[in-house]
């Protein structure tokens, strides 16, 4: 893992977001579906734009030795909070992946003005749970978010 690499996704790497998001097992704990073709064009687009500022907030393709393991985001909420999430094809779960992914993305938060980083996991996803709580971050809230279980976390920086 001490050859992950984080590159904002470009145009050309629609392909590695479509496997991902695509993806049921993936998408199971985001949104409890699939994304299909149109609407993940239409949502891979905002991201493309979204990348195309010169700063460190947009979302990033995490790759290992040229292999796509998953998207890390760093979102700006507000002036002093910042938003991090991460989603990983299913070969890396459990291996660290997630961990090694919130630590940089925590670090990069960290070259920020940001003063509060928050997570929104599915509550059932217990892995991520510990991922954070294991970062320092504390939950917030249990609540639905567009219709979708969702609990909040937060850490100070």
């Amino acid at each position: 893992m001490d050859n992950l690499q984080f590159r904002k996704f470009e145009k050309k790497d629609f392909g590695s977001y479509f496997q991902l998001v695509s993806n049921e097992m993936v998408m199971a704990q985001i949104t409890e579906r699939a994304i299909p073709l149109d609407e993940a064009k239409i949502n891979y687009q905002k991201i493309v734009d979204h990348n195309a500022e010169a700063d460190m907030f947009g979302t990033y393709k995490i790759v290992e030795n040229e292999v796509f393991v998953g998207l890390g985001h760093l979102t700006r909420k507000s002036t002093d909070e910042t938003e991090i999430g991460y989603m990983i094809l299913p070969e890396y779960w459990g291996k660290r992946y997630g961990t090694v992914i919130a630590c940089h993305l925590i670090k990069l938060a960290n070259l920020t003005n940001t003063r509060i980083v928050k997570a929104i996991i599915d509550p059932r996803n217990i892995a991520s749970r510990k991922i954070l709580l294991n970062q320092g971050f504390s939950s917030e809230k249990v609540c639905e978010i567009d219709g979708l279980p969702a609990e909040i976390f937060y850490k100070a920086l």
